[in-house]
């Protein structure tokens, strides 16, 4: 039997929001083991100006709870 802990992250990229949910995936498996499941609960823009400047995505990553 296992438990599994959830935290929501938002990974942000100039290119895409496929780019900024990977970045913050893979920035939290740095510090964090046994990630097992992420989900994209958020899209969303930043703009400067009227100009899209960043890609932003809300994602909401499962590990490993360890005793």
């Amino acid at each position: 039997m296992s438990v599994y802990k959830i935290i929501e992250l938002v990974g942000s990229s100039p290119t895409s929001w496929e780019e900024a949910a990977k970045l913050a995936v893979e920035t939290a498996s740095q510090s964090l083991k046994d990630l097992r499941v992420a989900e994209v609960k958020e899209l969303d823009l930043k703009i400067e100006d009227g100009k899209v400047t960043a890609y932003r995505a809300k994602v909401s990553v499962s590990f490993k709870y360890e005793k």
